[in-house]
């Protein structure tokens, strides 16, 4: 599977086309939107369960965002490599070593600066002062704090606690209704999400998380690893076997400070999973949404669902369908040919009976 931006360099030419016509960002992003909103179902939402096209209330929103933070990190990590160059280039210039640095004072000097410093403690100490000894040196003053309190600082596995104490819905249907965990659940320390090709995985982190340095990112085809430097030691948020194997091309991870890590994994196969790693509860995938996202779906198969709704509304109107129209063509050009015996006579299509298996798209 190509990466990221070998993906989008194949539609360079074009997209560049559109940006130079409309000049400027708002209006292109302003032209790409409007064409998902037309052409596709991303702006549609699931009202209930029985739709199958649209997407639930943020996760669209989410998808747009989950987009953004790949090539931010992209962009990130464009910037780090170049630094690093700038470094490396910096080190290989060589600047003679100092052989002795001497620091000269004349004598005057030396006796004016002593001078200054006992004219200066003689003005700051006002008549009657005591210096303090040293078994008296002041201590800052700490409030004293209530008893039994404590900073509070949230669970991170509120989340699966609120999901389990509401026992009115379903498991899974508290699961659905939330962006983080659509298609997937939450847990103790993390919550999941999936859809036809990614999955989306947050574990959260203490609220002093707030730099990338502090997190530790390990990203293997059957494994992750999850750590938070904390002082000298480093701490284990999540770790285990995945269920599926992930394209780790393709795959990345990013840093909502002071919240969660985000890892964003791309599946080798189209599979719906049931656990992010092994031995972990499992989800019923029977009750998630399995449909297919026009989002997700490649130039070719979108033309071929194209030529198939195109189809039925011919038909539904008796209206020759696409197979039909395209013999119908090639028939035409020798209706009148030089020889046909149907020459000067008008093209009657009903004389034809043409199944789909005729021809090749």
């Amino acid at each position: 599977m190509a990466s990221p931006l070998e993906m989008t360099e194949m539609y360079d030419n074009a997209l560049l086309g559109i940006l130079q016509h409309v000049g400027n960002i708002q209006e292109f992003l302003q032209v790409y939107f409007g064409f998902l909103y037309r052409k596709t179902d991303f702006y549609r939402l699931l009202s209930n369960p029985n739709d199958r096209m649209g997407f639930p209330p943020g996760v669209a929103e989410k998808m747009v965002l989950k987009t953004f933070k790949l090539f931010e990190r992209v962009a990130e990590q464009d910037k780090e490599r170049h630094l690093r160059e700038l470094q490396q280039r910096e080190e290989t210039t060589t600047v003679p070593p100092v052989v002795q640095e001497l620091e000269v004072k004349s004598e005057i000097q030396q006796e004016t600066l002593e001078q200054n410093t006992e004219a200066a403690a003689a003005e700051s100490s006002p008549p009657g002062a005591v210096e303090p000894s040293s078994s008296a040196t002041s201590k800052p003053a700490t409030s004293p704090q209530p008893h039994g309190s404590s900073p509070a600082q949230p669970s991170q596995g509120d989340q699966a606690n609120a999901a389990s104490t509401n026992s009115a819905k379903p498991v899974q249907e508290q699961f659905q209704s939330n962006p983080d965990s659509y298609n997937g659940a939450v847990r103790e320390n993390y919550s999941w999400s999936q859809d036809y090709s990614d999955v989306e995985v947050r574990v959260f982190v203490p609220k002093t998380v707030v730099k990338g340095r502090q997190v530790s990112v390990s990203l293997q085809t059957s494994s992750v690893r999850v750590c938070v430097r904390e002082g000298a030691e480093e701490k284990v948020l999540l770790e285990g076997e995945l269920t599926h194997k992930i394209n780790t091309e393709n795959s990345l991870w990013s840093l909502e400070p002071g919240h969660c890590v985000v890892l964003s994994l791309s599946k080798c196969g189209e599979v719906w999973w049931n656990a992010v790693l092994k031995g972990e509860k499992e989800i019923d995938i029977n009750q998630i949404n399995r449909e297919r996202s026009m989002a997700t779906v490649d130039d070719e198969e979108h033309a071929v669902l194209d030529r198939l709704t195109f189809d039925y509304h011919q038909k539904l109107q008796g209206k020759p369908q696409s197979h039909e129209m395209k013999v119908h063509e090639m028939l035409k050009k020798g209706w009148d040919a030089e020889g046909s015996p149907f020459k000067g006579q008008q093209f009657d299509p009903s004389m034809f009976d043409i199944p789909p298996s005729a021809v090749q798209f």
